[in-house]
């Protein structure tokens, strides 16, 4: 009974773990902290974007410090990744959530109350595939897809969801 009582905490304390770091991805992309969001990726993981594919923590790094992104961040912006669905099995696991993008309108719309707006930029879906190492949990691969509609996004969701790993479908 004990040893059942400590396998249910651990898995527990896994899930929290993961959705914790799943979870810290906008603070940090927001705040621009590019060592930060680096750190959340396993040294040689991916993030794979539409069709743009990073390889390990350096590519991330790299994106996050890019001209293109404190653009966006200097613009304002929330990226807001929902609560994540986690699957663990040992010291491997999926998670599977979706995200929103909202970007600061640099002006209300017309008669608006609000004095400050914003307009949902991008909306998709996200399956992770984690590892637990030295340092705790790490994303070995992140596939994000708009949900635009079409069978890539609802693919992730369904593998997620099952917690499968993402495969190379459409």
């Amino acid at each position: 009974m004990l040893t059942e009582l400590l396998a249910r905490v651990r898995r527990l304390e896994d899930e929290r773990d993961i959705a914790r770091l799943i979870a810290s991805y906008g603070p940090a992309v927001d705040a621009a902290d590019a060592a930060a969001a680096a750190e959340l990726w396993a040294e040689t993981g991916t993030y794979d974007v539409e069709n743009w594919q990073m390889v390990g923590q350096a590519e991330v790094q790299a994106m996050v410090s890019s001209s293109a992104h404190r653009e966006l961040v200097a613009a304002g912006c929330s990226h807001f990744l929902g609560p994540a669905v986690v699957t663990v099995d040992g010291d491997g696991a999926i998670a599977v959530c979706e995200s929103l993008v909202l970007l600061r309108r640099p002006e209300p719309l017309p008669d608006s109350k609000v004095a400050q707006e914003y307009l949902v930029w991008r909306a998709a879906a996200n399956h992770f595939e984690l590892t637990r190492g030295p340092d705790g949990w790490r994303i070995t691969k992140r596939s994000s897809r708009m949900l635009d509609g079409g069978p890539r996004a609802h693919a992730l969701l369904t593998r997620g969801l099952r917690g499968v790993p993402a495969g190379d479908g459409p």
